[in-house]
């Protein structure tokens, strides 16, 4: 009997590792949906909200990224979206003012650990600007826990300043350290967001290059087991006939994922764009059998 109950007892203790060491895959996409502006005229939010929610509906990742989010864009997008759960405040005040870089996650999938926003400045607990940067800019982040598997990830959603480009610099070097310093021992860590920054940028360059002490992290666009789909430009100003040569919005990984496919969506209705960026989506694998 006493044999019995320590199998089962071994048996227990070893499951949540096994279920861990089996193949997940997770869908993410990054989109800065524009924020609501009157001046926008025919692209100005309301005339576009359905399309934008009705895409993020029909692709259905796991893990969503928003930026330049107000308060009103974020209570339409959860009441479109009922199947997620956001996460994140407002960069002005750190509750309802300005912008939300809102991170999402679909609550059938994931269980929310932990979550906050930090401040991409020196003083990242307190709103405000930092280094050269036009406006507040933050980093929202969620510890999730998947049901199914028990697999932990860390994952961080973020909007670079278009203006300064020490801040943007100082950015990048921040949210890595950062999440080297909170990444826990086996946690799959996804970054995204909108950069403004270029794949050739020193911004970039800080979140992927090899650096001593620092996670690694990988651009999933480069890392992809099959070709990149769609054009490789993401902010297009609303204009259907742009084609900028690099991505500004990216989505990055840590050590151990394989990325089987990475796109850029473009949707259009009558030449109309949901956005006046695109969205980029990818397919992350993690686990044995990847």
């Amino acid at each position: 009997m006493i044999r019995r109950l320590l199998i089962v007892a071994a048996a227990l203790l070893v499951q949540p590792v096994a279920a861990r060491e089996r193949a997940d895959h997770y869908s993410a996409m990054t989109w800065n949906i524009r924020l609501d502006i009157a001046s926008d005229g025919d692209n100005a939010w309301p005339h576009r909200r359905s399309a934008l929610t009705g895409l993020v509906a029909y692709y259905a990742p796991d893990l969503v990224g928003m930026q330049e989010v107000l308060l009103n864009q974020k209570q339409g997008v959860e009441a479109d979206l009922p199947a997620y759960d956001f996460v994140g405040v407002a960069r002005d005040d750190g509750k309802d003012k300005g912008e939300y870089s809102p991170l999402g996650f679909r609550r059938d999938r994931f269980a929310l650990v932990a979550s906050g926003t930090f401040w991409l400045s020196p003083t990242p607990d307190v709103p405000g600007k930092g280094w050269d940067a036009a406006y507040p800019r933050v980093a929202s982040w969620a510890r999730l826990k998947d049901k199914a598997s028990l697999r932990m990830l860390l994952v961080v959603n973020t909007h670079f300043d278009h203006v300064g480009t020490t801040a943007r610099l100082e950015s990048a070097r921040q949210i890595r350290r950062w999440i080297t310093g909170q990444r826990k021992k086996g946690e799959t860590v996804v970054l995204m967001g909108d950069f403004n920054s270029p794949a050739d940028s020193p911004a970039h360059g800080a979140i992927t290059d090899v650096a001593a002490g620092q996670i690694p992290l990988h651009d999933t666009l480069t890392i992809s087991r099959t070709p990149h789909f769609g054009p490789l430009g993401t902010f297009t100003g609303f204009r259907i006939e742009q084609n900028e040569p690099s991505p500004i919005d990216h989505i990055f990984v840590s050590d151990g994922v394989a990325v089987l496919r990475h796109a850029t969506l473009t949707q259009q209705t009558g030449g109309k764009l949901p956005s006046d960026h695109y969205p980029v989506l990818a397919d992350l694998c993690v686990g044995k059998g990847c």
